[in-house]
Formats: structure tokens, sequence, C-alpha cells
């Protein structure tokens, strides 16, 4: 064994003094700037966040204490007083001057600690975003007869600590001083700073002024006293317009006194996407959190924009988002059974408010009714669907129909809606986002009301056979035409209907559409899969071409005698079908739709001469 690594040697060897890290202050700035924070306007937040913690701390002693926090800026510097606890010069040492330690971590402000803004200690090393140096003076409330003490920091990592004499400082409390980095001065000049203040610091609980004008503006919109609820209304629609730029179809109160959320949730006056990000306005303690609160609210309220106010959330370390834990889960639950009120209330006692609200918003509230079953039984007969008699209520419809017809697609819905409505039979389109599901849902909402999928069979079973001896005079017709669309899979029919303007109507089913795929498949497979795919060959319905017996169309073209011709033509007929459906063309269709137009083409320009020649 080695002797320098024998056990005696190690046990002889002298202890090691502890290494402390040495920190780049210029790099983690850059790394605060660029990846921790997303804007340098943080910086006047840390400020008053500081500020506000500082008084806070003092009140906890001294309840009687002022509550002033006041801003200087001229472009080339900031300054900010405040009336808080202030520091002794063992505190500027062991808190300003170490990088993560807070001041909430003092002895004797730990059971105050719960009315801090601040939790991580970053501090004023967010200033330095925006400043090059930074001039610090504190005289400690605690304390009286401390002296003022002056800590100035530059962006190297230096830093000097020195003691003022009393009058430098004669009140307790601190004052920050900034100088600002090149090419960041705008972030110091008196507008933006004004501009910061009120949009972080408008509902702090403490005095708070730039330039002697007042930033805070409390009570918050919504804890204040108004003459009327209309009067309440037309405030709160315009401090909206002033947050998020539009006025509220609505406004709803949002109070969870459990959770310490307090704020309103206003009602987006024109449809969004559900999938569009919904972001909220979110103070913590009267300190604006952030702009852009994702995880707020349920998915389905995505028609409402929120601002408020909590003492409860937890920010993460950038302090611009909320922390995903227990907390945030039960108010967002809370919050959403408090949307879902309102919305039960306006069925209740406002019809007219929630039709308009249904008109821009029914997709949310279909989410929601999906999966509450509550929700299901008072909003679903409000909710407006796409029918055959108009837009209308699913109520209304019902008491129109005893059966409510409904299709999957709205594909499908296309084919038949224009035939099915000329025969009386009503049809709800259940292609759209959630549709289909809700309508096979009203029975149970509305008990003995029928609803029944629609397929080709059934449009077909409603409309009017021809007389027999008429089909069997164009049973040659018939013939020729089914031959023509035979190879795509799809059977000639010939029905009386209405309107008369329709000359074709081209009928399928999911299962006609499935049999279609398949045999496209095994056309292009190899021996092995067509053998596989063979086997899968169900008895499933073809589509079918009805033709219109009473269009005059139809009754010229059943008179042609040459099958090819016939077959020009009902080709002709099957891809108009296909376009009055809007259905996707298939490649084959589109050959199709070709060919039968050159066919055309070439019929109509070929005609006999007397002598039996051709021009």
């Amino acid at each position: 064994m080695d002797s320098q690594t024998s056990p005696a040697s190690q046990a002889a060897r002298p202890p090691q003094p502890p290494h402390t890290f040495q920190v780049d202050l210029r790099g983690l700035v850059d790394l605060l700037s660029h990846h921790l924070y997303s804007s340098p306007k943080v910086y006047l937040r840390e400020l008053l966040q500081n500020a506000v913690d500082a008084i806070t701390a003092r009140r906890a002693a001294q309840p009687d204490a002022p509550a002033r926090v006041r801003l200087y800026a001229d472009g080339s510097g900031l300054r900010v007083e405040d009336s808080g606890i202030g520091l002794t010069e063992s505190d500027v040492h062991s808190l300003l001057a170490t990088i993560g330690r807070s001041s909430k971590r003092a002895e004797g402000l730990q059971e105050a600690r719960s009315g801090f803004l601040g939790q991580f200690g970053i501090g004023l090393l967010a200033c330095f975003v925006v400043a090059e140096r930074i001039r610090v003076v504190s005289r400690s409330a605690l304390v009286p007869d401390a002296a003022p003490v002056e800590w100035t920091a530059a962006d190297d990592g230096s830093y000097t600590v020195r003691t003022l004499p009393g009058d430098a400082r004669p009140e307790p409390g601190t004052t920050v001083h900034l100088v600002a980095r090149p090419g960041a001065a705008e972030w110091l000049t008196a507008d933006r700073v004004r501009s910061l203040a009120r949009d972080f610091g408008s509902l702090l609980p403490y005095d708070v002024r730039v330039d002697d004008e007042p930033v805070t503006e409390l009570p918050a919109p919504w804890d204040r006293t108004y003459p009327s609820p209309a009067a309440r209304r037309v405030a709160l629609a315009r401090h909206c317009h002033e947050q998020f730029g539009f006025t509220p179809l609505d406004s709803i109160d949002l109070d969870v006194p459990l959770a310490g959320v307090r704020g309103v949730a206003h009602v987006l006056p024109s449809a969004v996407s559900p999938a569009q990000r919904a972001n909220h306005r979110v103070h913590l303690k009267g300190m604006l959190l952030t702009e852009r609160a994702e995880q707020l609210l349920p998915d389905w309220a995505f028609f409402v924009r929120c601002v408020l106010d909590t003492d409860s959330l937890r920010p993460t370390a950038s302090r611009e988002s909320l922390y995903e834990d227990e907390t945030l889960a039960t108010v967002r639950e809370a919050l959403g059974e408090r949307i879902r009120s309102w919305l039960t209330g306006l069925a209740a006692g406002d019809p007219e408010r929630l039709a308009a609200f249904l008109s821009v918003h029914h997709l949310g509230v279909k989410s929601l009714a999906r999966h509450d079953s509550g929700m299901l039984r008072t909003m679903l007969p409000w909710l407006p669907f796409e029918t055959t008699d108009g837009r209308l209520s699913l109520e209304e419809f019902a008491r129109r129909h005893p059966v409510v017809h409904f299709t999957r697609t709205v594909e499908e819905y296309r084919q038949v809606a224009p035939i099915a409505a000329a025969q009386g039979v009503g049809v709800v389109n259940g292609g759209y986002t959630y549709d289909s599901e809700l309508v096979e849902a009203l029975p149970s909402v509305r008990p003995g009301t029928v609803v029944a999928e629609l397929d080709a069979d059934t449009v077909t079973a409603h409309l009017d056979a021809v007389d027999p001896a008429e089909e069997l005079a164009l049973s040659g017709f018939l013939g020729a035409a089914r031959a023509a669309l035979d190879p795509l899979g799809c059977d000639v029919v010939l029905r009386a209907f209405h309107p008369l303007t329709v000359p074709a109507l081209h009928l399928d089913d999911r299962a006609a559409r499935h049999e279609q795929a398949r045999a496209e498949a095994e056309e292009q497979a190899d021996d092995l899969w067509t053998g596989i795919l063979g086997s899968l060959r169900g008895g499933a319905p073809r589509a079918r071409l009805v033709l219109n017996h009473l269009n005059p169309l139809i009754r010229r073209i059943g008179s042609l005698r040459d099958p090819e011709l016939i077959g020009t033509a009902t080709e002709s007929l099957y891809g108009q079908a296909l376009l009055m459906a809007q259905r996707p063309l298939r490649p084959a269709d589109s050959a199709l739709l070709n060919r039968a137009f050159i066919g055309l083409l070439a019929w109509a320009t070929h005609t006999d001469t007397p002598e039996g020649g051709t021009r």
C-alpha cells in the first residue's frame, strides 16, 4: 500500500480548511437577465418588494410606524426611500453582502414572514440588471442609537461599508440609489418608473408615490362601494379595458376567503380557441406577480380573463409565475366552481344575458357540460346547435320533432340536411366539437326524448319510391348508370324527393366509407396484404347515388339510349353530388370528374352532317 494513502498517513494529515464558492457577479447578473427574469423591468418590482417587506417587518414590532415608499427618477439614476425596519452595520455585512441571504430569516422576524412578498433572498441583486452601481443608506428602527450605515456595491462584485453621521438619515428606514448602467438609462426615466410602479404596485397596502404622485389605488375595484349594481358593472368593465384591452360581456366576482383570493373574472366579448393561452393577472399581497398566469383556471374556462389578489399562492423563484402545488389546485377548483355558479345563476334568472353569452362562448360551456352532470342538466336545454330548422337549442328542437336525428360528422350533415328538411325530418349537426356527445345525452336531461343517429338507410326510407312501372321503363338506363359507378363502389337508386332543384344526392355512412377505404387498400396491396384485407371484407352497405325522378334533368337523361353517354352523364351527376356534399375527393373521384367533363364537351361538339359525316 502506498504510504501516501495509508490509514496512518490519512490520520496524521492536518484537516484542510473549508473552501467557499467564488461568484462571478457579472455572470450571475447575465444569468438573471437572460434566463430567470423575462424583462429588466422586474428590478422595480424587487425594489418595491424590499421596501414593502421592510415596512411590514417594522410594523410587526411597531404597529403605529409610518408606511411610506417614495421613488424619485431622473433618467440617470433612481432613488427609493422607505420607512421600513432599516439595517444595522452587522445586518449589512450579513445580508446585503451575501448573495441568497434574506432579511426575512433574521431573528425576531420569522413570525411576520407570512406577510412578506419576497421569499428567495435575491433582493437587490436584480437591480444590477439596469444599474452599474447601487448605494444603500439605512438606519435601524430596532436599535434606537444605531448610526446610519452606507453600503455601496459595483457590478464587478466589489462593495464597501461605512458608518455615516446621524444626520445622514435622521429617521429609521432605507434609501436605495441606483446609477444606470450603459444602455439601460431608459429604465430609470421618470415616465418609465411611474408606469412600472403603477403596474406592479397599484394594489399595495402602503402609501407608494413617484415624485409625490400616488401609485396605489385602494381599495381594489372589486372591493369598492358603488351607488348601484349597474355602476359597479360599468366600473369593472372600465378596469377590464385598462388591464386587458377589451370591454367584457360580464364580470364575475371571485372570492375564496379560505384561500385568501379576491378578484374578478371578465368574460371575453368574442369567441376564442380553447387552445389559446389564457393569460391572467395575479397580485401577491398587492404586488403584481404575473400578467401571464396560465394555470389559474380549469381548461374549460378559456372564455374569461382574471385579475385577482392572493396571499396564499406560491410564486416560482423568478416571482413571475405560480408554483404548481396542492394550494393552486384547490384554488383552481374553487374559482372554477365560482364561474360554474355564475352560469347556473344566469340560466335560472337572466335568460337574455345567458343567450348573449352562449351565442359567443357555447363551446366552453359544452366542454364543461360533458364532464359535469349538474352543468349538463342546467345548460344543455339552452345550448345552441346547428339544425335543419336553423340554429336552435335542443329544448326547442325536441319540441318540434318527435325524434331528434343527428349526424356524427359535418360531411354527413351537409349530405342530408337539404333533403331531410324538405321531407320534414329534423336533423342536428353533431359533427362539431362535443355536439354528438351532448345530443346523445339529451334523454338523460329530457326524459322521453328519442334520439337516433341518421344514416343513409334512414334518409332513403324517407324519400318517395317511384312508380314500379316507371322504374321498369328506366331499367336500361339504371343498368348502364350502375355499371358506370360500380368500379367506384357506389350503387344507383331512383327516388322522388324535394327540392326539385337537386338532381342527385350522394349518400353513404361510416361503414360504407370504411369498406371503400379497405377495398382501395386491397387494390394497392401485395399478395400477403391482399389476402389479409380480403378477409376483412364486410357486408357493409355501399355508398349510393340517389337520382331525383322529379328533377327535369334526370328525366331527360333517363331518355338517353347510348350506354356510353349514360355513363358519362351518370359520372357527372356523381361528381356534382360529391361537390354539393363538400366531401373530400379521392384521386379516383377527381379523375372521374375530369373524364366526365371532357366526355360531355366531346359529346356537345360532335354532331352528324346531312351527308353522314361530322362537323
